[in-house]
């Protein structure tokens, strides 16, 4: 974002002068971080989405994963357990623990789990922008059983 304001892209793009306000970057990652935040909440309410390494094993196991989210200050032991039992299911990581506890009234997450459908859709669509804005940020989408498939790593 800082790149594309100092090439003046935005103005390129509009072709006439454009002011661009100071932290643009900041501002649009604090309100993509609230919207995963918000998505996160909504599939927790309507009872999609489960939170603890237990109850997302037990998701995975029962074939209603339609995404990991893991916290980008989690252990990576466990994320590297759930992510080999959910092979094939979209994984993302942009958000920190007490972001992602946030959402599920509590202190700290490190590993959440969203059945599949529209949020999850949305939520990994807005995942994957975050992670553009966050260092170490990973988002694997349409993964294949072989593993394939779209990857962005901040």
């Amino acid at each position: 974002m800082d790149r594309a304001v100092a090439k003046r892209l935005f103005a390129r793009a509009a072709r006439r002068p454009v002011q661009t306000p100071v932290g643009l970057a900041d501002r649009i990652e604090a309100l993509l971080t609230q919207r995963c935040g918000d998505a996160l909440g909504l599939a927790r309410r309507a009872g999609q989405a489960v939170a603890g390494f237990e109850r997302v094993t037990e998701m995975i196991q029962r074939g209603k994963a339609g995404l990991l989210v893991f916290a980008l200050d989690g252990a990576e032991n466990g994320r590297r357990r759930l992510a080999a039992l959910g092979r094939g299911v979209p994984m993302a990581g942009a958000l920190t623990g007490a972001e992602l506890g946030a959402a599920f009234n509590r202190d700290r997450v490190a590993h959440v789990a969203i059945g599949p459908g529209p949020l999850a859709d949305r939520l990994a669509t807005d995942m994957r922008r975050l992670a553009g804005f966050r260092d170490g940020a990973m988002v694997e989408l349409n993964l294949a059983p072989t593993g394939r498939g779209e990857r962005t790593v901040a």
